[in-house]
């Protein structure tokens, strides 16, 4: 297995089909192959060595496609940059992997410039928006047209592919070893799972330096299918493109479904107008929706399949699917529709206690994975690699269950449970009670600092426009769906929850005002 594998069969198969389209402007793949093939080239006339990292520090874009597959063309290592991160994080992510080439666009230009100053390790930056170029940076578009293409350099296999840091914000992060097998063994549970096929226009809305966003690149490629890229999510924008460009699929979080549903009910006239009949496929994932949203999402698009995915960047990142044939009336009636699907074609999951004894369905425990996804380890951190990788076991630090279908469920971050009076209290769980509620929008729920129980749960709520909730009808509410160790004991009411670049809520920022 190899990442440009799928690349090479589509210029031999569909050389002048639409391969990339952003911006107005499509590249079939003879185009992009070419384009591809030439910064390759670029990259090893730079002195870039096999195996040496290429960052990108970039909006999404035809040319963050273009990276993903010309470093591995080069026999390179692929460093996707967090675009949230303090120029420090940044900074630490590249000493730590011995980054030596940087490409960015506009909006990042002055941070890649002091990050760049301050790492020795970075010999080249290299350009790629559309201004001018800045002093001492190499330009995008005129290495590619001077360079010719190179051959590929054909790594594959448990070869490094790109080490993916995760974390950051809280701490230094770690960066998570990718190889080619890990990244297109997972990719293939898409086409496998009949959800991705030759037919899929796939608009690219995720931030592309996240793992869930190159999984979907993949798996496009495995295809042969077409990328839709904007550069960056708006809800206007998104569903203007989808009508534009005939977009098939999309993957997104619950909060940018809810954002896009908000979208078209405050712009009705712009929403009637635009043709959205060609979406088929609504892949959500990064956290769980509620039975409320996606309720909702089913009432405006009815003729949309639902899927969605479980997993983490260690796992490259599937571990599991619950695909369109579990979102249907039956699946919600029998609750299979609120678990996170079976394990992946490709995947091994299982639930086990604290000593990896697997325990009984339907019980509580940590879900750990194996399979040809699960990463090479935590570069430079043996020790880290060793705690979470155990007998070829990924032990993912989420707890859940399985029914006896085998089918998974969250209940939380082990790290989020909430203990209160002896008690384990699972803030998902309350979360979905809370979703219920006709005047929450959102809500998010975690333990705070309590004299007698040690922690007490404590919602965070962002209500619905025009209305209005107390403390005591949210308890009320709650009172009649869950036990009441577990109700909220206390609630804050926000405008707005802090998000992620991909939509989950932050819960240590939540944290940190109680517990400091």
């Amino acid at each position: 297995m190899y990442m440009t594998q799928a690349l090479h069969r589509s210029m031999q198969q569909r050389p002048d089909k639409v391969a990339v389209r952003f911006n107005g402007r499509a590249l079939t793949y003879a185009e992009i192959g070419d384009r591809v093939a030439r910064l390759a080239g670029a990259l090893r006339k730079l002195g870039v060595a096999e195996g040496e990292r290429v960052a990108m520090f970039s909006l999404n874009s035809a040319r963050y496609i273009e990276y993903y597959m010309a470093v591995p063309w080069a026999g390179a290592v692929l460093n996707p940059v967090n675009f949230r991160w303090s120029a420090a994080e940044i900074a630490y992510s590249f000493k730590d992997s011995g980054t030596a080439v940087l490409i960015v666009d506009d909006p990042f230009t002055e941070v890649a410039q002091k990050v760049a100053a301050e790492c020795t390790t970075v010999r080249h930056v290299i350009y790629a928006g559309d201004g001018e170029t800045p002093a001492g940076m190499l330009n995008y578009e005129t290495l590619i047209a001077d360079s010719a293409p190179m051959e590929d350099a054909y790594r594959h296999g448990d070869d490094l592919a790109g080490i993916f840091y995760t974390g950051g914000t809280t701490g230094f992060p770690k960066g998570v070893m990718l190889s080619h097998a890990n990244l297109i063994s997972s990719a293939c549970n898409q086409p496998m799972s009949g959800t991705v096929d030759e037919s899929i226009v796939m608009m690219h809305v995720m931030p592309m330096f996240h793992l869930a966003c190159f999984a979907s690149i993949n798996a496009v490629f495995l295809v042969g299918g077409t990328h839709v890229a904007i550069s960056a999510f708006d809800p206007g924008r998104m569903m203007e493109g989808i009508a534009q460009d005939r977009v098939t699929a999309v993957l997104l979080a619950p909060t940018m479904i809810q954002m896009g549903l908000d979208w078209m009910d405050r712009h009705p006239g712009r929403a009637a107008e635009l043709d959205l009949s060609s979406l088929n496929s609504l892949r959500y994932g990064a956290s769980p929706m509620t039975p409320a949203l996606l309720e909702r999402t089913r009432q405006t698009f009815p003729a949309v399949r639902f899927s969605q995915g479980y997993g983490m960047t260690e796992l490259a990142p599937v571990a599991t699917m619950l695909g369109p044939e579990y979102h249907d009336a039956a699946a919600q009636a029998s609750g299979k529709m609120y678990s996170v699907g079976r394990p992946a074609h490709t995947v091994e999951v299982k639930v086990v206690d604290s000593r990896g004894n697997e325990v009984p369905r339907g019980t509580v425990g940590e879900i750990i994975v194996r399979g040809p996804n699960v990463m090479l380890g935590y570069w430079n951190q043996p020790q880290a690699t060793a705690e979470a990788i155990r007998n070829g076991w990924m032990h993912t630090g989420d707890g859940g269950y399985m029914d006896k279908d085998g089918f998974l469920f969250l209940v939380d971050r082990l790290k989020d449970m909430i203990i209160s009076g002896g008690e384990n209290v699972y803030s998902a769980e309350v979360e979905k009670a809370l979703a219920s509620h006709p005047a929450v929008a959102q809500s998010s729920v975690i333990g705070v600092p309590h004299e007698k129980w040690g922690e007490s749960v404590h919602a965070v709520v962002v209500l619905r426009q025009g209305e209005s909730a107390t403390l005591e009808s949210i308890q009320s509410h709650c009172r009649e769906r869950i036990a009441g160790y577990k109700i909220p004991r206390s609630v804050e009411f926000v405008d707005a929850l802090p998000l992620s670049s991909v939509g989950k809520v932050l819960k240590n920022e939540l944290r940190k005002r109680h517990w400091k």
